[in-house]
C-alpha cells in the first residue's frame, strides 16, 4: 500500500479532473467516488484514482484553495513523442510556465499549468532509468526560499525508509539564487520519490492547502508520531490536517479510514463524518466506535 498519497483540493471539478488525468497515462483508473454530506463545504466528493500505478486523492469541496506551482508533479517520459503528446493534452486550456523546448537538463521539457490550475513538469529522461513515473516536486519560495535542504533533512528524519538522493546546487552567477542552495534534489520517503528546489525569483505563491500529502497510519502510535513531528501551526490543525514549519500541508489519516469512507452505507458514513469533523488529530478508537455503532 502507498504510504504517502497526494491530495488535490478542487472547487467542484474533481470528478471531471479524475476522468481527464486517468485518460492521459497507462495503468491509470478511478477506484472510488464517495459523496460526503454535511461538511463545512456542504456536500463534497472524494475520488481515489491511480495514475501510472500511483495513488492520488481528489476532493471537490468548494473554492477555498487554489493550486500553485509550489507543488508540481514531474512526469518522466521515455520518448520525446510522449512529452509532446502530454504537452498537447495538459496545455489545452492551460498556461505554459516553461514552454516546450530543449533545456540544459533535458532535450524535451515543459512546465505547464493545466486547465484546473494544477502544475505538471513533463520531461524526456533520455537514457536515465525511470523508477517512478510521477514525482511530487516541492519548490521553496518567498519566506522559505533557501530552506529546501533543511526541509529534506527534516522529512527524512521523520519518516522511516527515507534517504537523500542526488543534490544539484546553485553556483556563483546564478543569482538571484544564493550559491549552495538547492537547484534540484531528490529524496525518498517510505519508498516513494520526491524532489525539492529553492527559487529566489519573485513569486506570488507558496505552499497552501490545495495540495496536501496524506500519510496513512496503521496505529494510533503512528498517528501520534507523525502529528507530533510534523505539526508546527496549531491554528491549522483540523480534521487530520496540519501544516509543517515550511508551510506544507499534511493529512495524518488512519489506514482503516479508507474502508470507512468508501462504505456505501449512508448511516455509517454519516456517523464517521460527524465524528471526524469534531477532531483535530484523528482518534482511531473514536472513529471505530462511530463506524460500528
Amino acid at each position: 500500500m502507498q504510504k504517502i498519497v497526494p491530495h488535490l483540493w478542487f472547487d467542484k471539478e474533481a470528478v471531471e479532473a479524475a476522468k481527464f488525468y486517468t485518460s492521459l497515462l497507462k495503468d491509470s483508473k478511478i477506484f472510488d467516488i464517495t459523496q460526503i454530506h454535511d461538511t463545512p463545504s456542504g456536500t463534497s466528493e472524494m475520488i481515489t484514482i491511480e495514475l501510472a500505478g500511483q495513488e492520488f486523492m481528489l476532493l471537490s469541496a468548494g473554492p477555498f484553495f487554489k493550486f500553485t506551482p509550489a507543488i508540481s508533479f514531474l512526469i518522466a517520459c521515455s520518448t520525446t513523442e510522449e512529452v509532446d503528446t502530454l504537452w498537447e493534452q495538459l496545455s489545452d486550456g492551460g498556461t505554459a510556465l516553461m514552454p516546450l523546448d530543449a533545456y540544459p537538463f533535458s532535450d524535451r521539457y515543459a512546465w505547464v499549468e493545466d486547465r484546473y490550475g494544477l502544475s505538471w513538469q513533463i520531461m524526456h529522461m533520455g537514457d536515465r532509468k525511470i523508477d517512478q513515473k510521477i514525482t511530487p516536486t516541492l519548490m521553496f519560495t518567498s519566506d522559505v526560499c533557501g530552506k529546501a535542504e533543511e526541509a529534506i533533512n527534516f522529512y527524512t528524519s521523520v519518516f522511516r525508509n527515507a534517504t537523500v538522493g542526488d543534490i544539484l546546487r546553485y553556483i556563483a552567477g546564478e543569482e538571484p539564487d544564493n550559491e549552495g542552495t538547492i537547484k534540484h534534489a531528490a529524496f525518498i520517503l517510505e519508498g516513494q520519490g520526491f524532489a525539492a528546489m529553492d527559487s529566489a525569483y519573485e513569486h506570488n505563491f507558496t505552499f497552501n492547502e490545495a495540495i496536501s500529502l496524506i500519510v496513512y497510519c496503521d496505529t494510533q502510535k503512528e498517528i501520534d508520531h507523525y502529528w507530533d513531528k510534523l505539526s508546527a501551526v496549531p491554528e491549522a490543525e483540523q480534521c487530520g490536517w496540519l501544516k509543517d514549519g515550511f508551510g506544507v500541508s499534511w493529512q495524518i489519516v488512519p489506514t482503516i479510514m479508507k474502508e470507512m469512507m468508501q462504505d456505501k452505507d449512508p448511516e455509517k458514513l454519516a456517523r464517521v463524518t460527524e465524528a471526524f469533523l469534531k477532531m483535530k488529530k484523528f482518534d482511531i478508537a473514536e472513529l471505530r466506535k462511530a463506524y460500528q455503532r
